[in-house]
């Protein structure tokens, strides 16, 4: 996926699901998954437009994709 912002939070989800098969996101620190985030490929946004409400919603949306809820 190329050109990824904070606001793609469904896209960002299935992205991290895909290279972090092995994570459980229910217990991801928020910091971990801010670096993750950064360092997906075709992510493109500014590292300080991020906050722990969009944060929280990627969590979410990756759990969803997941299916652990």
């Amino acid at each position: 996926m190329d050109n990824l912002k904070w606001t793609d939070v469904p896209d960002i989800a299935i992205e991290l699901f895909e290279k972090h098969e092995d994570v459980d996101p229910r217990y991801i620190r928020f910091t971990d998954l801010h670096k993750w985030v950064m360092a997906l490929e075709g992510f493109n946004d500014d590292p300080d437009r991020s906050n722990e409400k969009i944060l929280e919603a990627i969590q979410m949306a990756w759990i969803e994709e997941a299916d652990l809820d």
